[in-house]
């Protein structure tokens, strides 16, 4: 399976996943979130350039940098099909490695939280993860204080494999499940 460039969508859950085009990614990991407004029709929002988020657009910025054909995977806008809103960001931190793994990161702005974003959000990334021959395994990491983010993972079979630590994020736990696996 080709990893699709245009957005991946669960239509059952009214969730989009829509891929940052190179110009609008380069706007948010500046911070410039008029900049990006102008070169897209989505309605983003200044979640999308707070701390966290623009750290991510950094890293992904600089990892299509060096690798163009991993754009297709890494971070996108999750988008709510039914008022056209952006409620976050999910996606892969690259393309599966060498032994087959993904790793998922999934973030919902905290004024969007609770409305079954987070779970569409995964759903569709197990779902692209086990469409895709070359992903045996797919794994999250997460802090041990983040208990909603756990208990969402715990629900769709990842079992702890470990734990790391992040320079951004501190200490994580690694949790793991096979891309045939879960809910």
């Amino acid at each position: 399976m080709e990893i699709i460039e245009g957005p991946w969508v669960a239509a059952e859950h009214a969730l989009a996943l829509e891929q940052v085009p190179a110009d609008v990614l380069a706007a948010l990991a500046g911070g410039d979130l008029e900049a990006a407004r102008g070169m897209t029709t989505l309605p983003l929002t200044g979640y999308l350039v707070a701390g966290e988020c623009r750290g991510v657009w950094r890293r992904r910025l600089a990892q299509i940098a060096m690798n163009p054909g991993d754009a297709a995977w890494v971070t996108r806008l999750a988008v709510d099909l039914g008022s056209g809103s952006i409620v976050g960001r999910a996606g892969f931190h690259g393309p599966p490695n060498e032994d087959g793994m993904v790793e998922v990161g999934y973030a919902i702005d905290p004024d969007r939280r609770r409305r079954g974003h987070a779970r569409a959000a995964l759903e569709i990334l197990l779902e692209v993860a086990r469409a895709h021959p070359g992903v045996a395994v797919v794994r999250a990491t997460v802090r041990p204080d983040n208990l909603a983010s756990r208990r969402l993972l715990d629900q769709y079979g990842f079992l702890e494999v470990g734990v790391q630590w992040d320079d951004e994020d501190g200490l994580e736990t690694i949790l793991e499940v096979a891309a045939g696996a879960g809910a």
